[in-house]
């Protein structure tokens, strides 16, 4: 893999508040990656920034769908100029808005957030993969693998170490809903089976493993295909 789409989640990124030891590791593993000739567009989700200002809007006032998703988008953005930033130097100048629109640079690094609403960053990491010819798809997110169900709410819950699109869909349904949390969301998720994109879903605070997977040694994490 010479070029990467990684989904990184807001729940990575800034889990409470933002994890500064994570993001400098994080940084530190792309660039040694970047270096030895890899590109990486990297698309930056909301998270908790995400969902706490969608909160704090739906106590104040009465807001339609779509009108908490360009809520969730304008965190994104916020996040990607974040990370535009810290990986400066390396990254291209710009934030890529538009995942449909092809974007040359010889920087090794861009960065993107949110687009349109109706769907989380996972289906702009998928445009991402579909404008740039690109098969593979890594979700960093803060579970070790897919599991069967939610593992905060069930102790029983088993991992998934690999499944079909469609079986995953069957798992997550279809409907999106505005700060929900999904491995993987199931607008992006119908997208990325037409396509047939491969997706990895790994546990982005364990970086030697996302180093091991990036390096192409076996990793701990789930493959959706």
């Amino acid at each position: 893999m010479k070029k990467l789409v990684i989904s990184l989640g807001g729940s990575v990124m800034v889990p409470e508040k933002i994890d500064v030891p994570f993001l400098s590791g994080f940084r530190k593993l792309l660039i040694k990656h970047a270096k030895k000739g890899k590109k990486f567009f990297i698309i930056a989700g909301g998270g908790k920034t995400c969902r706490d200002y969608q909160k704090a809007a739906k106590e104040i006032t009465k807001l339609t769908k779509t009108d908490l998703d360009w809520i969730g988008i304008h965190a994104t953005r916020f996040n990607a100029e974040f990370l535009k930033h810290i990986f400066k130097g390396y990254a291209y100048e710009k934030t890529i808005e538009n995942p449909t629109k092809r974007t040359v640079t010889k920087k090794k690094i861009v960065i993107g957030c949110g687009w349109k609403p109706g769907c989380s960053t996972d289906k702009d990491a998928v445009l991402i993969a579909k404008t740039h010819k690109i098969k593979t798809i890594l979700n960093v997110t803060n579970i070790d693998y897919i599991y069967d169900k939610d593992p905060a709410k069930h102790r029983n819950a088993k991992p998934i170490k690999t499944t079909g699109w469609k079986d995953f869909l069957s798992l997550i349904g279809n409907k999106w809903e505005p700060g929900a949390k999904y491995p993987f969301d199931p607008v992006a998720s119908r997208l990325a089976q037409k396509l047939k994109l491969r997706v990895v879903v790994l546990n982005g605070k364990n970086l030697k493993n996302l180093d091991n997977f990036l390096s192409g040694k076996p990793f701990k994490g789930s493959v959706i295909e």
